[in-house]
């Protein structure tokens, strides 16, 4: 391998794999639809299909919070490798 090569880092990470499923996670999950495509269970009088997309709104917000922070975080080390 030629030195360019070897002092590359890769670009596909663990990390960036885990940013990618939480930010791919929701739109699985919202365009499943028959996974909550029912009335039942009721949440406080509320049919399961409302705050099941509900619950994902509040949970996507989380996912795309903890994505950011990951990114922040493998960009941070990429500077940090790329300056050695």
């Amino acid at each position: 391998m030629s030195e360019e090569t070897q002092g590359r880092q890769p670009t596909v990470t663990p990390l960036r794999v885990v940013v990618a499923l939480c930010l791919f996670a929701p739109f699985v999950a919202m365009l499943w639809v028959s996974s909550y495509a029912k009335i039942e269970p009721k949440f406080i009088g509320i049919p399961f299909f409302y705050w099941y997309q509900m619950a994902w709104v509040v949970i996507s917000t989380a996912l795309t919070m903890v994505a950011y922070q990951l990114w922040q975080r493998d960009q941070r080390a990429r500077k940090a490798g790329a300056s050695k």
